[in-house]
């Protein structure tokens, strides 16, 4: 576990923690308040939840645990961390339609309160992960060129052709934000920076 203080000097809720994966490299970030609500709440610390987070095929951070019932059966209890957050701190922003917990940014290991709401089905939809070779949402090779498509009210929407599919992700992200604001998906496109490093960028 790590933690780190934001520079504006202020109280606990600055602090952020970077739990790690028992089964991979990648950390889940709290919020100070969550994690200490994770390592206090009796249940939660029983089982000791905050070290036995494991990533799962969804992206998301899960804890499981197998039980032994009284008949000699087994039951396995599958906890997902950003519902468990949402339930505990985001209730009452959930709705009859805005119903299904994701993340703002569509990273699922970011847990910070500001990152996890409730949306709806049409909304996680947009928001799941592309099936397509490319790996952007939206954006298909055809021969040598890369067709950009977008769903607009169930029907598939072509939006041109492109040399490269970085431009062919672009316009697909242009076309995301002027048909659905900020509930669109983004296509993240890493550059390589003149220094070597990279940088992910949806304009």
């Amino acid at each position: 576990m790590i933690s780190w203080k934001s520079n504006n000097k202020q109280k606990s809720e600055s602090v952020l923690y970077k739990i790690k994966l028992k089964n991979a490299d990648d950390t889940v970030l709290l919020d100070a308040e969550v994690y200490e609500w994770l390592t206090s709440d009796p249940y939660l610390a029983k089982v000791d939840f905050i070290n036995n987070l494991r990533k799962h095929s969804s992206g998301c951070a899960v804890f499981q645990k197998t039980w032994k019932k009284s008949d000699g059966t087994f039951k396995t209890e599958t906890l997902y961390l950003h519902k468990v957050i949402a339930e505990k701190f985001l209730i009452s922003t959930k709705t009859k339609t805005e119903n299904l917990v994701g993340a703002k940014n569509n990273n699922k290991l970011d847990c910070r309160l500001e990152n996890i709401l409730y949306r709806s089905r049409a909304v996680a939809s947009r928001k799941r992960k592309t099936s397509s070779k490319t790996g952007y949402t939206g954006v298909y090779q055809e021969n040598h060129r890369y067709r950009a498509v977008i769903s607009l009210n169930g029907k598939s929407m072509h939006i041109g052709m492109f040399d490269k599919p970085e431009e062919a992700a672009l316009a697909y992200n242009r076309k995301s934000k002027e048909f659905y604001g900020d509930t669109g998906k983004l296509n993240i496109i890493r550059r390589t920076k003149g220094d070597g490093t990279f940088e992910d960028d949806t304009t």
